[in-house]
């Protein structure tokens, strides 16, 4: 099976990892993603991955909590769902390595652009908690910069949806799927595909996102082997 992706970064919802239940851990929903992303590394991809933290936290939801504090927890619930799918991934027998935007020596690395190329060149999938360590910032921003900084040949925005529609298709049984998009599109149209900020860095750097489901995780697999789903959003 040819790759027409060599190097991805895969972007996983916090919610993504609770299944069902919407809070915490499912590792029942854990466990299939990490097989395709195994299945992924044995074709001989670069896997890097950004986790949310939904399934904990969300700052935005926090009432009359300072912003920062608020999304400095995000951050830490990140960092827990990066753990996990590390953990996951190191019993199926695949080497990972959690990077965090956050000095925490004790638990994870400390991101650094070489140390995770040189990770990603060697086999090793790459997951990334903390968001970029600032707050006012969303976890699709963080996977944006995260691809760009890794020289990734794409962005796969994995999500609860089967692409990016021109209104909710949970709601809207006219709702329209798109192939392709372009990043002026999706800002001039408020898609909500992902925040402005994570659009315009994407398309400043000419880095192309695939959008496409996680109800089936071996459409990962099929993604990076060039399969006609989700949508391409392209500058």
């Amino acid at each position: 099976m040819d790759l027409k992706y060599k190097r991805v970064l895969l972007k996983l919802s916090g919610e993504a990892l609770a299944g069902e239940r919407g809070v915490g851990l499912d590792f029942s929903v854990i466990t299939p993603i990490c097989e395709s992303i195994k299945k992924c590394v044995e074709l001989g991809a670069e896997v890097a991955i950004v986790v949310g933290g939904g399934n904990f936290w969300r700052g935005r939801s926090s009432g009359n909590m300072d912003r920062t504090r608020a999304d400095h927890m995000g951050m830490l619930a990140t960092i827990i769902n990066a753990i996990a799918v590390g953990d996951t991934l190191e019993q199926m027998g695949v080497n990972a390595r959690v990077q965090t935007a956050i000095s925490m020596p004790e638990i994870a690395e400390l991101f650094i652009k070489g140390r995770a190329e040189r990770h990603l060149e060697k086999g090793r999938v790459v997951i990334f908690g903390g968001g970029i360590g600032r707050p006012c910032f969303s976890t699709d921003t963080a996977s944006a910069l995260r691809a760009v900084e890794i020289n990734a040949d794409i962005f796969f925005k994995a999500t609860m949806v089967d692409g990016v529609y021109d209104k909710d298709p949970r709601k809207f049984d006219d709702a329209k799927r798109y192939d392709t998009l372009t990043f002026k599109e999706v800002l001039d149209k408020e898609l909500g595909v992902m925040d402005a900020t994570s659009a315009a860095l994407c398309r400043d750097n000419n880095m192309p996102v695939l959008v496409f489901s996680l109800d089936d995780p071996d459409n990962i697999v099929r993604a990076i082997t060039g399969e006609n789903i989700g949508t391409v959003v392209t500058g």
